[in-house]
């Protein structure tokens, strides 16, 4: 799913091509590999101009969501601590390390932890058909605003 989604496409899945649609699906291209709120869409596209209600951003991630457009993850803390977290569906499996203190994400792809995995799993009786892994931490930018300051 690397390619850009057409209107063609969009139709193709069942749903109307609309402005707010097609604008956040652009956003979310052009930010791959980033993590947003429904409320950091809404923000984006108001600060971009376009009108459109907080209530029709959550609608169309929804929409993307269940067309599959779009990936949907919880994370357990930082900015995105009981918030719906999405990222552009790119069809390759990925796990996620979280900061605790500002919620910023980064995506990564070890391939010994997912041996790992694959070994546990056997090894308990399990064949694993999905699975996600959040590693929670905090982050090392030297600018983060909510890092807890050292005494």
């Amino acid at each position: 799913m690397t390619n850009t989604i057409s209107p063609n496409n969009l139709r193709d899945m069942g749903l109307k091509v609309t402005g707010p649609r097609m604008k956040i699906l652009e956003f979310f291209h052009q930010n791959r590999h980033k993590h947003f709120s429904a409320e950091d869409v809404y923000l984006a596209m108001v600060a971009d101009g376009m009108d459109v209600g907080l209530a029709t951003v959550y609608r169309v991630l929804t929409q993307f969501e269940q067309a599959g457009l779009l990936l949907r993850n919880h994370f357990e803390s930082g900015k995105a601590e009981g918030k719906a977290i999405f990222e552009l569906n790119e069809g390759d499996h990925h796990d996620h390390l979280v900061c605790v203190d500002c919620g910023h994400v980064e995506e990564f792809v070890d391939p010994a932890i997912e041996k790992r995995q694959q070994e546990i799993a056997k090894n308990l009786g399990f064949e694993i058909v999905d699975h996600a892994l959040a590693l929670y931490g905090t982050c090392s930018k030297k600018n983060c605003a909510k890092r807890k300051k050292s005494k």
